[in-house]
């Protein structure tokens, strides 16, 4: 579906609820697998955990997760340690060019029975699941903490829990954090000191219900939104001052690009401020790089400059990020420079109008671009993308008095 969005009113008003985070939603769906049939609510209603879900309910050989990422390195962990079952992991031709290797390589130290059925090093994967015995492994900790925190939890499931040493350096601390605080919540003990994780066997999760906090990356689309605007005041639910997820420090960082948070007992009231008139900004995002399309797309809006760091895993995404930023900011009017780990925003360049913007399978490319809608009229490729983590997304906006119109 290619679609056009377009606003003719620079002011927002309006009430918007966010489903559950996938981050903290594919978590627990792996640990209710591993653990007990405790109850989730506000689940999120992502393509990415309705994968997550079918893949851990399927009795199937072949188990197909499509884009989801987070399912993929999940799932190797998950069905590596199902004792007896022999699963074909696979995914979408982009999911096949993802590198699996360093997470195969860390479970097959721990005795697993993992074969790369093509390419070395990619899915898809053969899978004979057998018992872990082992409980020691060495893992790099700079590409994907997603591959940390699949030790984590299916090593609960071990009969002597896991330790796990980390390499060089940590990238994503809040989302090994995040799983480190469900594991507690489930009261199953673990620490992180330095460059070492300890997870101790679970025994008898006896909690009856947890309950997923709205997702913060979604809600960074309405943080641009407001920068964005001349005049906005919106409310979004359900958020908490102290939540478990590394997006956020939205909060803070957009402080600086003129919006003002206000958070109530389950909500975030998004105001704009008086403009600050800056000129130029510099994030480290290494602890949110989920965040990075959408601050270097407010930044063009504003016709400020900006330098983003921190942000390699941005290349092994859903496609890479950094060129693709790249390419359609430039189509829109911007200059820009990108490294493999940052981008580089020059202020000014006109928004040019009516500009369709390519979303490589990307939700996150839609949703980032999706504000300069206030700015000028814009077209998106597979606008249905946003399906994969925000399915409501298209909706939410109209509900803010965008319009959208099929092309």
């Amino acid at each position: 579906m290619i679609l056009k969005l377009e606003q003719k009113s620079p002011h927002l008003s309006g009430d918007v609820r966010i489903t559950g985070s996938k981050s903290e939603s594919n978590r627990l769906l792996l640990l209710q697998a591993l653990f007990g049939n405790f109850e989730i609510n506000n689940l999120s209603n992502s393509d990415d955990s309705e994968v997550m879900q079918k893949a851990l309910a399927s009795t199937e050989k072949t188990v197909d997760i499509h884009h989801a990422g987070t399912a993929m390195r999940f799932l190797t962990a998950y069905f590596a340690a199902y004792e007896g079952r022999e699963t074909l992991l696979t995914g979408s031709p982009r999911m096949k060019e993802r590198p699996i290797g360093l997470l195969v390589d860390a479970l097959r130290s721990l005795g697993a029975d993992i074969t790369y059925v093509d390419a070395e090093g990619f899915a898809p994967l053969l899978i004979k699941g057998k018992r872990l015995t082992k409980n020691k492994v060495s893992l790099a900790a700079n590409v994907s903490s997603q591959y940390i925190s699949a030790l984590m939890m299916v090593g609960a499931s071990f009969e002597n829990g896991i330790e796990i040493k980390l390499l060089g350096n940590i990238t994503s601390v809040p989302y090994i954090e995040m799983t480190r605080s469900l594991l507690t919540q489930l009261e199953i003990d673990s620490s992180f000191e330095g460059q070492l994780i300890r997870v101790a066997p679970a025994h008898n999760v006896t909690v009856a219900q947890m309950t997923v906090e709205s997702d913060w990356s979604s809600v960074s689309y309405y943080y641009s939104l407001v920068a964005l605007s001349e005049t906005a005041r919106l409310t979004l639910s359900s958020y908490k001052k102290e939540s478990l997820q590394g997006d956020a420090v939205l909060a803070e960082l957009y402080t600086k690009l003129g919006v003002k948070t206000t958070f109530l007992e389950n909500s975030i009231i998004l105001e704009k401020e008086k403009d600050a008139h800056l000129k130029h900004i510099s994030f480290d995002l290494a602890n949110s790089p989920d965040i990075a399309q959408t601050i270097a797309v407010t930044c063009f809006g504003l016709g400020i400059s900006c330098d983003l760091t921190g942000l390699h895993t941005l290349k092994i995404k859903e496609t890479d990020r950094l060129e693709a930023l790249k390419a359609e900011l430039t189509k829109l009017g911007a200059t820009i420079e990108v490294t493999d780990k940052s981008l580089h925003l020059k202020a000014g360049g006109t928004c040019v109008e009516n500009v369709t913007i390519k979303t490589y399978q990307d939700h996150r490319m839609a949703m980032a671009f999706a504000p300069l809608a206030l700015k000028v009229p814009i077209i998106f490729e597979d606008a249905e993308v946003v399906n994969k983590s925000y399915p409501d997304f298209w909706a939410d906006f109209r509900g803010l008095g965008f319009k959208t119109e099929q092309v």
